[in-house]
């Protein structure tokens, strides 16, 4: 299930779509604001270009978002049915699971999108 060739080991590894050898994160994770998204220009491996047209990472948004909103309904489930909390309460801990979840949020959005236009090459 995670062995090379399948989207789920590049996205967990954050390598490559295409060859998955290179890093597409320039930085490994990070809570620095300025260093949390930046990906190399191409692939230090197989030299695939990262951004195939320009604002091709404007569509990770979309998957941004779908993220945002089940971290906030898990959030608020796990606040409500687990603790107990008050509705004020429970809002307090979906603000807090989405800011610390934030810099995961983004570098996940980004490779789940380009992994949904880039498939696996292996060896050419």
């Amino acid at each position: 299930m995670f062995k090379k060739g399948t989207k789920i080991y590049s996205i967990v590894n954050g390598k490559c779509p295409r060859c998955q050898e290179g890093d597409f994160f320039k930085y490994k994770f990070t809570f620095n604001p300025s260093k949390i998204t930046q990906l190399h220009d191409n692939c230090p491996k197989c030299n695939f270009k990262y951004m195939m047209e320009p604002s091709f990472f404007y569509g990770a948004m979309y998957v941004n978002y779908g993220i945002t909103v089940g971290l906030s309904i898990v959030a608020f489930l796990i606040s409500k049915l687990l603790f107990n909390l008050t509705l004020l309460q429970s809002f307090t801990a979906i603000i807090v699971a989405l800011v610390v979840l934030a810099p995961v949020n983004l570098r996940l959005s980004r490779i789940l999108w380009i992994n949904m236009f880039v498939s696996y090459k292996g060896d050419e």
